[in-house]
């Protein structure tokens, strides 16, 4: 039995890998010298101490793997990542299996460990070399004709993981076409030929996207006859689509360079060799075989004037002062002069010596014709600009003043140097901006190039200026907008004129609305006081009684005073000779309204009409005595006029005060107006709703002309045969 466990004791410790028996503890039973090693210095003891001791930093999951172990029969291999206490990382493949006595009962556990950190690492790296170029693998068995993809070349088609490729599947990837037709015969090639293949085409991939791959096959030949097919397969969409675009412009620029006329050069410095494209020949007005190709060659095309600068600037360059940006003037052999604008660029050797300059040159002589000719426009345009008999600017797109001529400095009462310092929003009046904005912004978005509008402007001292607005948009050559110019037409004058004339136009009319009112209100207010009085001296006649008699002589009395005071107030009436606003005074409603009553008791009278005057004695508006007494008057010989016979005729006449107005309502309960019919011309001339003898169609339209002069309004609620309500709106005085 000693012996027996020597030996097996010394061929653990000789073992040439790692290896250790633990017991059931999971405690250290042996190891071998490898073992020693990898985990412990030889001068430590592990005998008997457990293996979570010995292997430090044991990552959870591998404890429950030696755990679990003495329950499993075969052998577990497993790989595991363990930081050593140095703090590196260490990665180990340890195969695991229970040992058991001579009775059969399990003892412990037998380990051994592989050190895989430098297979691991270089596994990773050739992962991660993967996914960087993208580069997948794959491989065909002819003889079974399995097919075999990387992950990469999964990704690069966009497949599932577990998704099994076949041979006619794969080809399928290819796009319709030349690339899969281009496919089909490499790989056929391959089988029957022995070739290999490294191309690049363009599969579909599983969703639908379309991409490009480099695609290189190899094949495994036995006998002479292939039996497998494998290589390499590499997502090149970026790098390919990169190189058709690049391929794209460069063909551009060559038909750019060919259509605009730009002539290419490169010029070795230190070879003295001037090289030039198709284009510069003609462009220089050379023969391509009388060209000789040196620096030489160009200096003598160059205008005599100009050469000494050229060669300046070219020192400048090549000593890396400043790039080679001019323009020059050549001589054609037929003694043409053309204006040509020139750029290079430098490049240096590995140790900055400049070696050659690369440059452009093309024909700018129509430009520089059309620009002599602009400059001379410039001036002219300067010159009318600062002459101008208008108002003239040049303003920015935003509204600030770019240059202002003397004329319009006149009109706006600003210096020019003050106004340069302003926007025409600044000055313009507030309920113009908008309109004028809007026409500008118009502009702006290309929907007009100009346009035209009256407009007023704050002059410095604070008067209104009108003017005529013209405003013309001017574009830059790329077709956007530099600067307005504006053309400012002073109108003040014509509008102050306009202004009086209107002013006594209104004046004219005004006096002769008043004189019509005048004539309306003898007409009817005098004859309202004549047929009171006719009325009274008939009763006076015939009453018997003389207490009656002396009451109608009183209401006579009354009358006539009446009749005296309606005159004076007409003869105020003609002193109105201009405005009737101007004219207002303050006049107590109760006294006006009560006036009118007593004026017409002796019709009140006759009609048995029941008067209720509901207004606070306190109440004044402002009005005009002649006109407040002609719309009542008018007022309550309508309702009696117009009141029903199958009722007694009531009128009620109330007042209510609000913030600045008096509204004086007037009520009857007489035939009522038809409004649904008649609303739209019930203010009217001439315009009658009731067929009675003694309508004339003047006496609303007389009362709204007058209560508007005094800055009122009326307005009239009514119904058929119930009566009428006429609201009347004054300013509280």
């Amino acid at each position: 039995m000693i012996l027996d466990t020597l030996t097996r004791t010394i061929t653990i410790e000789e073992a040439p890998i790692a290896i250790a028996t633990l017991d059931t503890n999971l405690c250290f039973i042996n190891c071998s010298n490898s073992w020693q090693q990898e985990f412990v210095s030889q001068d430590k003891e592990i005998f008997g101490k457990s293996f979570f001791e010995i292997v430090p930093n044991t990552p959870p999951a591998f404890r429950k793997v030696l755990e679990n172990s003495f329950s499993i029969e075969d052998s577990i291999v497993e790989e595991q990542k363990h930081i050593m206490p140095d703090g590196s990382n260490h990665w180990y493949q340890w195969s695991i299996k229970p040992w058991k006595d001579m009775d059969g009962t399990i003892g412990g556990l037998i380990i051994t460990s592989t050190n895989i950190t430098k297979v691991k690492r270089a596994k990773d790296l050739l992962i991660a070399a993967e996914n960087v170029a993208k580069m997948g693998g794959w491989d065909m068995d002819i003889i079974t004709n399995t097919i075999h993809w990387s992950r990469i070349t999964k990704e690069i088609h966009e497949v599932p993981m577990d998704y099994v490729p076949r041979l006619e599947t794969g080809i399928n990837f290819y796009k319709e076409g030349e690339h899969k037709e281009k496919i089909v015969k490499l790989i056929q090639k391959a089988i029957t030929k022995g070739e290999e293949w490294d191309t690049e085409l363009q599969i579909v991939t599983a969703k639908g996207k379309e991409k490009w791959v480099r695609a290189k096959g190899m094949p495994e030949l036995v006998n002479g006859k292939c039996v497998r097919l494998y290589g390499i397969f590499q997502d090149i969409d970026k790098k390919k689509k990169a190189e058709i675009k690049n391929a794209q412009i460069k063909e551009r620029l060559d038909l750019a360079t060919e259509v605009a006329n730009i002539g290419i050069w490169e010029y070795n410095v230190l070879e003295d060799e001037l090289e030039w494209n198709d284009e510069m020949f003609p462009l220089f007005g050379v023969k391509p075989k009388d060209f000789k190709g040196t620096f030489e060659s160009w200096k003598a095309t160059v205008h005599p004037d100009d050469l000494e600068r050229c060669l300046k600037e070219f020192d400048m360059a090549l000593a890396g002062i400043q790039d080679f940006k001019t323009e020059f003037r050549i001589i054609h052999p037929d003694g043409t002069i053309k204006h040509i604008k020139a750029n290079a660029g430098i490049f240096k050797d590995n140790e900055g010596k400049i070696i050659k300059m690369v440059g452009t040159n093309w024909d700018i002589t129509k430009l520089v014709n059309t620009q002599l000719k602009l400059n001379k426009n410039e001036e002219s345009f300067k010159g009318s600009f600062k002459s101008s008999a208008v108002g003239m600017a040049l303003v920015a797109t935003d509204g600030s003043w770019l240059d202002v001529n003397d004329n319009l400095c006149l009109s706006l009462g600003y210096s020019r140097k003050e106004l340069l310092q302003l926007s025409f929003q600044d000055i313009t009046h507030p309920e113009d901006l908008n309109k004028d904005l809007s026409q500008l912004q118009a502009l702006l978005e290309g929907n007009s190039n100009s346009y035209q509008l009256e407009k007023r402007y704050f002059h410095k001292q604070g008067q209104i200026v009108y003017v005529v607005l013209t405003v013309t948009a001017v574009k830059d050559i790329e077709g956007n907008i530099s600067h307005f110019i504006s053309q400012v037409l002073d109108i003040t004058a014509k509008i102050e004129a306009q202004k009086k004339s209107e002013e006594f136009l209104e004046l004219t009319k005004s006096q002769n609305n008043s004189l019509l009112n005048f004539a309306h209100i003898v007409s009817h207010n005098l004859r309202s006081h004549s047929s009171n009085l006719s009325m009274l001296s008939n009763y006076l006649q015939e009453e018997q009684g003389e207490s009656e008699k002396k009451e109608i002589e009183t209401m006579i009395i009354h009358a006539s005073e009446s009749l005296n005071e309606t005159v004076m107030h007409l003869n105020e009436v003609v002193q109105i000779t201009t405005d009737a606003k101007s004219q207002l005074q303050d006049v107590n409603l109760n006294k006006i309204v009560k006036n009118v009553e007593k004026n017409i008791s002796a019709l009140l009278q006759q009609k048995n009409v029941e008067c209720h005057i509901s207004i606070d004695q306190s109440i004044k508006v402002k009005g005009i005595h002649a006109y407040l007494d002609s719309v009542l008057l008018n007022l309550f010989t309508n309702s009696i006029k117009y009141s029903s016979p199958n009722r007694i005729p009531k009128i009620t006449i109330q007042a209510t005060k609000t913030e600045n107005n008096i509204v004086l309502n007037f009520r009857d309960n007489g035939l009522g107006i038809n409004l649904e019919r008649h609303g739209k011309k019930l203010f009217g001339m001439y315009k009658t709703f009731h067929d009675h003898e003694d309508s004339k169609g003047i006496g609303l339209f007389i009362t709204k002309n007058q209560i508007e002069a005094m800055n009122g309004k009326i307005e009239v609620e009514s119904a058929v045969d119930q009566g009428t309500l006429f609201k009347i709106t004054l300013v509280a005085a």
